[in-house]
């Protein structure tokens, strides 16, 4: 897909999409919004690409929303901030559910509406010298249409804390509470989300769709017989399905299983 406000790219059996927008330090507006919501949308649908990293050129990884953007949303009236706010939920929605794998390679400084994109990544690498900061309280908002996805990945005791005092927080942080999995020099950076690939790419690709969507359907739910019931059937079928069986059968046989050559 062509756009002024990203790229996407594929190498092998991984999708890139870069934010490409430092001047702004690849900050929101509509049409960003519309077009990062496109192209986890594209590279969902490739049967070719089995994980997707999200990067962004310079050094902010996001910073929210553009300035202009929020000139244009002061003027809004609550029905057109519903229709406003509704494309950024869906972006975000399109992003957590996405089918293949993702994660967020975060080079720098992370803000606002940001975190989301963060959140809804499944993994997320970040340079020791990355901020991050839910800002919203600053400027009389709040991280509303966020919230669902930073909550989930930081927890409510830490999101009690900075979504009220809208404090930055380093990247030692970050890591402390959850929000990313790994903290690293920037010249290691590459080299870590390398090393989250080759586990991913390792593995069955029809069991890591799987697992994606039982985290998605468990996470949160009250543990009563209906999920109970729901996992029982989820291991059932992918044990009885033909990646499953082969998977177990070289576990067995000492050898490598056929979606690694064996």
């Amino acid at each position: 897909m062509k756009s002024t406000f990203l790229t996407v790219e594929a190498t092998g059996q991984v999708a890139t999409i870069t934010l490409t927008q430092p001047d702004v330090r690849n900050a929101f507006s509509d049409a960003v919004i519309a077009d990062i919501t496109k192209a986890f949308q594209f590279v969902g649908q490739q049967e070719h690409v089995r994980a997707v990293v999200l990067a962004a050129e310079g050094p902010a990884f996001c910073a929210g929303a553009n300035l202009n953007w929020m000139r244009a949303m002061a003027d809004y009236t609550r029905d057109e901030n519903l229709v406003d706010a509704g494309k950024l939920a869906e972006m975000l929605r399109v992003i957590y559910e996405c089918e293949k794998p993702t994660i967020a390679r975060v080079q720098g400084d992370v803000y606002a509406g940001g975190m989301g994109l963060v959140a809804c990544c499944d993994m997320a690498v970040a340079s020791a010298n990355a901020g991050f900061c839910l800002s919203e309280v600053k400027i009389g908002l709040i991280p509303a249409t966020i919230s669902p996805y930073v909550i989930r990945a930081m927890g409510p005791r830490a999101s009690h804390r900075y979504f009220l005092t809208g404090e930055r927080f380093d990247a030692a942080e970050a890591l402390r509470i959850g929000f990313v999995h790994q903290v690293v020099e920037s010249d290691a950076l590459d080299g870590a989300v390398d090393g989250l690939l080759k586990h991913l790419l390792s593995a069955g690709p029809a069991a890591v769709r799987a697992c994606k969507k039982l985290v998605l359907d468990v996470a949160e739910r009250e543990i009563n017989a209906g999920l109970i019931q729901a996992t029982v059937e989820g291991i059932a079928d992918i044990r009885a399905s033909a990646e499953g069986k082969e998977g177990v059968q070289a576990f067995l046989n000492k050898r490598k299983p056929g979606w690694l050559g064996g």
